[in-house]
Formats: C-alpha cells, structure tokens, sequence
C-alpha cells in the first residue's frame, strides 16, 4: 500500500448522515473508505471525529493524505492548522481530499478557502434532486469513470469564495439540463497543486447512497492515486471553462 489517509468525519456545523456514526465504530463514510483501502490495496484509513487529538503536526507525519467530510470551524490548534496549510501540504506526495461539506467548514476563515478553491454558499438543489453533470476532462483519472457527462442523486453546493483562476474545474452542473436553473457557474470537482502537495474537492457525497456508487469509489480512487502522483492530470488552472459555464447558465436561467 502507497497512502495513509488521515479521513476526519467530524462535524462542528451540520452532521451529515454519511459520517454519523450512531452506535457504530465507523460512520458510513468512514467504512467504505476503509474498504475502498484495503480492496485496492493501494491505502490504509484511520478515522477520526476528534480533531484536537489526532490532526497535530506530530500525528501528521503518519500520513500522507488528509481527508475532510466536515463541517464548521473544528478545534484544530492554529499552530496545527498554519503547519498543515504552510509546510505539510506543500511537500511532495501529500495531498488534501475533500468531500462535499468540506467546502462547509472553516468557510470565513481565508487560509481555508483559499486553498480548497471556494466555501459553501447554500444548496438549491437537495438531496432528492437529480442533476445532471458535464465532464470538462474526460481523460483525467478523476473524472474518468464518469464518461462525458451523466446524472446523480445527489445535494449540489453553490459557492462563495469562488477562485477558478487557481483551480482546474473537472465537473460542473449542466445547468441547461438542472433544475433549478441558476444564471452562474456550479462547480462540481476540481484539483489543483498546492506547493508540490495536490489538491482535490467533489461537492458529492450528500447522500449515504452516494459512498456505494461504484463510479464514485473509482473516481475516489483515482483520486487518490492522482494525489500519491501514481497516475497523471493536469491541475493547471483553467478559468476559460468557469467562464463559458457561467455564460451558459446564465443562458439557461433566462
């Protein structure tokens, strides 16, 4: 096995039924990626929902991969949080994973947002909605799995902080295709570098049903081996897709 993720399901805003553990030692989440590990033999998981004890400049050393499905401001010690941003996540072969709520935590706070790409700024497609999705990179191991484009039930976040001049968008809402139609670009998976750390976010995994989709643990996956730097995609940032999607969506939305 390559990776060690570090995978945090805990939750200082909303708490997601995928992460929510009940009387189980694993939260949904947490066990299908633990699953996804060991039957790809590419990576181990260790789970936490405590923060202050497991995500330190010394238990950092134990991965090379921190995973958010998060929400709020989690008590995390600055001196942890400027280690992480500023030195840990620079270094080759480390990586940051965020899953949909990632983009709900720390979501007023700059050094967050600025590395994630953008912060939540509402749903007004929920978790019944049914959305179809364009795939802007069909040939990043990433999106891959997903063809050129498709649809998902799933809860879709629009966002604030939105930076696309220093992410490549991978995925957005087909807009013309959505309901409702909203007149400005959704993002629905990007990646950049970060030093010579990696960077991925999907806006998926909502719903619990989401973690058993088999196209999304591929892409999760992949994601993954993208981040350990096994497979290739390019993170180069491509503004010119979050403006040509904008200009659709606001087509559609008249």
């Amino acid at each position: 096995t390559n990776g060690r993720i570090l995978m945090v399901t805990q939750s200082a805003g909303f708490r997601h039924g995928a992460v929510n553990r009940g009387d189980k030692p694993l939260s949904p989440a947490g066990r299908v990626m633990t699953e996804l590990g060991v039957s790809s033999n590419l990576f181990r998981v260790d789970c936490t929902q405590d923060v202050a004890a497991d995500f330190t400049r010394e238990k950092l050393q134990n991965y090379n991969i921190v995973m958010f499905y998060t929400t709020g401001k989690l008590p995390i010690k600055q001196a942890d949080l400027d280690y992480f941003f500023n030195d840990w996540l620079k270094q080759k072969g480390h990586g940051f994973i965020g899953t949909h709520s990632a983009a709900d935590t720390y979501k007023d706070y700059k050094p967050y947002w600025d590395m994630i790409g953008g912060t939540f700024n509402g749903h007004p497609w929920g978790a019944g909605s049914t959305v179809t999705i364009t795939v802007h990179e069909p040939d990043h191991p990433v999106a891959k799995p997903w063809g050129k484009e498709f649809t998902l039930k799933d809860e879709i976040y629009q966002f604030k902080n939105w930076q696309p001049e220093k992410v490549r968008v991978l995925m957005s809402l087909n807009m013309s295709k959505c309901n409702p139609k909203r007149p400005y670009h959704v993002p629905v998976a990007w990646c950049r570098d970060w030093g010579q750390g990696k960077i991925y976010y999907s806006n998926l995994g909502h719903n619990p049903a989401t973690w058993t989709n088999k196209v999304v643990l591929k892409s999760t996956e992949n994601a993954v081996r993208w981040v350990l730097n096994l497979d290739e995609g390019d993170a180069t940032p491509n503004p010119a897709v979050s403006k040509a999607e904008e200009a659709k969506a606001k087509a559609a939305a008249k």
